[in-house]
C-alpha cells in the first residue's frame, strides 16, 4: 500500500522535476547553435545566479510546504494554512533584491561571475532578463510545492511539465524566427515560471483546495521553522550555483574559457540527473512526513527503503547511459566542432557522472531526514556534499591533477558525504 503511494508523488515528481532541468539543457543546446562556445561560457556563469534564486525560493517554498503537510498530519489545519501566506510574503521580499540587480547593475553581477568584455557583450541581455524575472522563478517553488502537498501531484507535475515545454518552444521561435538570439532565450526562461504559476491556480481556485492566503503579518517565527526544514531543498539548489562558481574560477585559471563552456555542457547535462534523483527526494516528503505524523516506523523505513531503490536505479542508469554515448551527447553541443572543447568535455563527463551513484543515495537520505522533521541531520548532509566537501575536494584535486581533479571532486564529495550520511543512520537508528 505504501509502495503505491509513494509512486503516486514519485512519479509525478521525477517527470516535473526532469522537465525543468530539460528546458535548461535545451537552453545550452539553442544558444550553442546560436552563439557557441561564447554563448555556453556566457549561460555558465549566469548559471550561479539561477542556483541562487532557486535555492532561496526551494528553502522557502519547500520547507513551508513540508511544515504545512506535517501540521495538517497532526491535525492542526489552521497553523498549517498559515504557511503558505508567509511562504508567498518572505519570497517576495527576498526577490526585490535580484529584481533591483538587473534593473540597474546586470553587468557588474556579470564580471562578479568572471565574465570578460567578449562574455559580457554576449550575456549582458541574458542575465539582465533573468535577474528582472527572479520574483517568479522564486515565487513558482511556493505555488508548486503546496498544491503537491494539498493531495494534487499530478496538478503540480502538469505545471512543471507544461512550463518546460512552453519554454522550449519559445526558445526556438524567439531565438530564430524572430532573431532575438540570448535575449530570445532569456525571455522564454522568464516566463515560463508564469505558465507554472498559472497552471497551479487551477487548483488553488477548485473546490479540492483546502489552502487560502491570509492577509496577515509575516511571521519570522514561522519563516524560520520553514526554513529548517528547507535547507535540504536550499543546499540541493545552491550547490549547483556554489560548484559552478568554484569550477569556473578553477578552470579559468588552469586553461581559460574553452574549459568553462566544456563544463558548462557537462554541468547542464548534470543537472537532468540531479533533477530526477530531487523528483525521488521531493516525492517522498508528503508520504514520509505523513507517515512519520502517524508514528509509523514500519511504512516509514519502506518508504526509505523504496525510494533508495528508485534513485540508484536512476544513477545506475545516467552512469551507463554517459559512459557509453558521451562523445554522442557533447557533439549535440559543440555546434563550432572545437576538437579542444571535446578533448575536455568527452572524458569530464565520464568522470563527473560515476558521482551520481554516492549522490542518489545522499540526496535521498537528506529529504528523508527533512520530510520526517530531522533538520540537523539533512542539513549536515546537504551542507556537506553541496558546499563544503566540494569546495575542499575540488581545490586540492585540481591542485595535484588538473582538470582531471576538477572532474573527480564530484565523486570525492559524495563519497565523503556518503560516510557521513551511514554514520548518522547508525547514531540515530
Amino acid at each position: 500500500m505504501i509502495e503505491k503511494k509513494l509512486r503516486g508523488y514519485i512519479l509525478p515528481n521525477i517527470l516535473a522535476t526532469t522537465g525543468t532541468s530539460c528546458y535548461v539543457l535545451a537552453d545550452t543546446w539553442f544558444i550553442s547553435l546560436a552563439e557557441g562556445a561564447n554563448g555556453i561560457t556566457g549561460l555558465n556563469l549566469v548559471l550561479p545566479i539561477f542556483a541562487i534564486t532557486y535555492s532561496i525560493g526551494a528553502m522557502i517554498g519547500i520547507g513551508s510546504a513540508t511544515k504545512y503537510a506535517l501540521l495538517k498530519s497532526l491535525g492542526e489545519k489552521e497553523e498549517a494554512n498559515k504557511y503558505f501566506s508567509n511562504s508567498f510574503i518572505f519570497t517576495l521580499l527576498f526577490s526585490l533584491f535580484f529584481l533591483m540587480l538587473g534593473i540597474f547593475v546586470p553587468d557588474v553581477v556579470l564580471r562578479l561571475m568572471g565574465a570578460d568584455d567578449v562574455i559580457e557583450a554576449v550575456t549582458h541581455s541574458y542575465m539582465r532578463v533573468i535577474l528582472c524575472f527572479s520574483p517568479f522563478f522564486m515565487l513558482n517553488f511556493t505555488f508548486t510545492a503546496f498544491v503537491r502537498n494539498d493531495n494534487a501531484p499530478k496538478t503540480a507535475m502538469a505545471a512543471t511539465l507544461l512550463s518546460g515545454v512552453f519554454n522550449i518552444i519559445f526558445d526556438y521561435i524567439l531565438m530564430f524566427p524572430l532573431g532575438l538570439g540570448m535575449l530570445g532565450a532569456a525571455l522564454a526562461t522568464g516566463f515560463s515560471p508564469v505558465v507554472s504559476m498559472s497552471i497551479c491556480m487551477t487548483h488553488y481556485l477548485s473546490k479540492k483546495n483546502s489552502i487560502h492566503f491570509e492577509l496577515v503579518l509575516p511571521s519570522i517565527k514561522r519563516f524560520i521553522s520553514a526554513c529548517s526544514l528547507g535547507i535540504v531543498a536550499f543546499v540541493g539548489e545552491i550547490s549547483n550555483g556554489i560548484i559552478t562558481i568554484v569550477f569556473n574560477f578553477i578552470l579559468l585559471n588552469l586553461v581559460g574559457n574553452i574549459a568553462v563552456a566544456a563544463y558548462g555542457v557537462i554541468a547542464n547535462t548534470a543537472l537532468v540527473g540531479v533533477a530526477m534523483l530531487n523528483g525521488v527526494s521531493q516525492g517522498l516528503q508528503p508520504v514520509a512526513s505523513e507517515t512519520y505524523g502517524r508514528a509509523e516506523k514500519k511504512d516509514l523505513n519502506k518508504v526509505h527503503r523504496y525510494s533508495l531503490i528508485v534513485a540508484m536505479i536512476i544513477a545506475l542508469t545516467l552512469v551507463i547511459s554517459v559512459l557509453v554515448f558521451a562523445p554522442v551527447i557533447i557533439e549535440a553541443f559543440n555546434s563550432e566542432k572545437s576538437d579542444i572543447l571535446a578533448k575536455y568535455a568527452i572524458p569530464g563527463i565520464r568522470i563527473y557522472f560515476i558521482g551520481f551513484i554516492p549522490a542518489a543515495f545522499n540526496i535521498i537520505t537528506a529529504g528523508f531526514y527533512s520530510a520526517t522533521d530531522r533538520g540537523r541531520e539533512s542539513s549536515l548532509i546537504a551542507i556537506s556534499r553541496g558546499i563544503v566537501a566540494i569546495i575542499v575536494f575540488a581545490l586540492i584535486l585540481s591542485r595535484f591533477f588538473g582538470v582531471v581533479g576538477v572532474w573527480s571532486s564530484f565523486f570525492a564529495a559524495e563519497m565523503f558525504t556518503a560516510i557521513l550520511c551511514i554514520a548518522l543512520m547508525k547514531k540515530t537508528s
